[in-house]
């Protein structure tokens, strides 16, 4: 029983796809901020945005991934003996 794997997102697919959004949602917490600061709001909005277009596009990488076969069980990830 201890040696059995979960598989709970343990994957190319998964982590590539944390990796992305974990980028865009840094992009979009740093445009939040130097949205509210004098001067700033209009390139503060647009990189908001920005975060949360790579958020979105992380979400389609993982999902293309895992159908390709680097999701959790895939036939790229399998071993052959």
């Amino acid at each position: 029983m201890g040696d059995e794997t979960i598989g709970h997102g343990n994957s190319p697919a998964a982590w590539t796809c944390v990796l992305v959004m974990l980028v865009g949602a840094a992009i979009s917490s740093f445009a939040y901020i130097l949205a509210s600061t004098e001067g700033n709001h209009g390139l503060g909005t647009l990189l908001f945005w920005l975060g949360i277009g790579i958020m979105f596009i992380g979400l389609l990488v993982g999902f293309v991934l895992r159908r390709i076969g680097y999701g959790v069980g895939g036939s790229k990830l399998k071993k052959e003996h």
